[in-house]
C-alpha cells in the first residue's frame, strides 16, 4: 500500500529552526500534560511535534504496523515560510530537500518524497525544484497560492513552465483558512483547510492552466475539497458564461478527471463518490500522518493511481 499523504521533519530542520528561532519566531510550548510540545512559527498554525514527525525509526515502524509499504513523504506546510524573505524561505528549502533526499537515498524501496520551494519567488523556485528534482525527489508541495497571487496568476508562469518541463508531481496541499468568521470550534481546520484547496482547484480548473501545462501531475490535498461534489456547478457555468468557459476546451468535469486527489476524507461513501466522478486511476491513498486529523490506518485503494501518477505501471 503506498501512502501519498504524510509528513516529516527531518532533524536538521528542527537544527535549523533551533539556530534560525528568533529570525522566524520559532517556539516550542508545552500546552499539555501528556503531550509533547507545540511548535509555533510566526504565530501561525502550532502543532503538537509529536516524536512521529522527527524520529525516523519510528516513523517506519508505524508506517510498516499499518501495512503501508511506500510512502511519499512531504514537508509540513506550517513550513513553508512564504511569508518570509526569500532568503529565509530559500534557506530552509535547501535544507529540507537535501535532508529528505539523503533519508529516500538510503531507502528507495520503502520512501520517496517531494521537496519544498520558496513559492514567494517563483523563478528561484523554479530553479530550486530542478535542483530537488536532481537529488531524486518527485517533484515539490506547495501551497494555494500567496496572500496577493492565486496560482493561476502570470506571476507563477516560471514555476509552472519549469514544473512542466520536468514532469513533476504538485501536491497543492492548503494552508488555515483566515477568514475572520471561522474564528471558533476548530472551523479554520475543519472546513478552512477543504476550502482553501476548493477554492485554488476552482481556481486552477477554470483558468486552463492544465492545457497550457499538459505534462503537470497535480494532486489536491483532502479529496479536492468540495470541488468534486460541486462539480455540476461548474459544468452549468460553463454552459452559462463566457466568463467560465473562455477558457476551457471542454466541460469543468472533464477537466476534473486530470487531476489527482488523496482519499483523506474520512468517510467511505465520500470516496466512492470521488472514485466514481474522476475516476480510480485518479484517486491515491493518503493518511495525512502524523497530524491530528490523520486517517490512520489508511483506507486500502487500488494502485491503479499511485501508478498513473508515479508511471510506475
Amino acid at each position: 500500500m503506498y501512502d501519498f499523504h504524510t509528513h516529516f521533519i527531518p532533524e536538521n530542520v528542527i537544527a535549523w529552526l533551533k539556530e534560525n528561532k528568533q529570525i522566524v519566531n520559532a517556539k516550542w510550548i508545552n500546552k499539555e500534560v501528556g503531550k509533547d510540545d507545540f511548535l509555533i512559527v510566526n504565530e501561525k498554525w502550532g502543532f503538537e511535534l509529536k516524536k512521529s514527525f522527527i524520529d525516523q525509526n519510528l516513523y517506519i515502524q508505524q508506517q510498516k504496523e499499518a501495512n503501508i509499504n511506500h510512502s511519499l513523504i512531504s514537508p509540513i506546510p506550517q513550513l513553508f515560510m512564504y511569508d518570509f524573505p526569500v532568503e529565509i524561505t530559500s534557506e530552509i528549502s535547501e535544507v529540507y530537500n537535501q535532508s529528505l533526499a539523503d533519508w529516500v537515498t538510503s531507502s528507495p524501496t520503502n520512501l520517496s518524497a517531494l521537496g519544498t520551494v520558496p513559492l514567494n519567488d517563483p523563478k528561484k523556485a523554479s530553479q530550486m525544484l530542478q535542483e530537488c528534482m536532481s537529488l531524486g525527489l518527485k517533484g515539490a508541495i506547495i501551497g494555494p497560492g500567496l496572500t496577493e497571487h492565486m496560482l493561476s496568476d502570470d506571476f507563477f508562469i516560471p514555476f509552472f513552465e519549469e514544473a512542466n518541463r520536468l514532469k513533476a508531481i504538485l501536491f497543492i496541499h492548503p494552508l488555515l483558512c483566515e477568514d475572520p468568521r471561522l474564528k471558533r470550534r476548530m472551523l479554520p481546520n475543519l472546513i478552512g483547510v477543504p476550502w482553501e484547496t476548493t477554492v485554488c482547484a476552482a481556481d486552477i480548473l477554470l483558468s486552463g492552466l492544465i492545457d497550457k501545462y499538459p505534462n503537470l501531475k497535480i494532486l489536491f490535498a483532502h479529496g479536492g475539497g468540495f470541488l468534486p461534489y460541486q462539480i455540476g456547478r461548474l459544468d452549468k457555468g460553463f454552459n452559462q458564461w463566457e466568463q467560465v468557459s473562455t477558457n476551457l476546451k471542454v466541460p469543468p468535469s472533464e477537466y476534473l478527471k486530470r487531476f489527482w486527489y488523496d482519499n483523506v476524507l474520512w468517510n467511505e461513501e465520500s470516496i466512492e463518490f470521488l472514485v466514481k466522478t474522476v475516476g480510480e486511476d485518479r484517486v491515491v491513498t493518503g493518511t495525512d500522518f502524523p497530524f491530528d486529523l490523520s486517517v490512520w490506518p489508511p483506507k486500502q485503494m487500488s494502485n491503479k493511481g499511485a501508478e498513473s501518477l508515479l508511471n510506475t505501471i
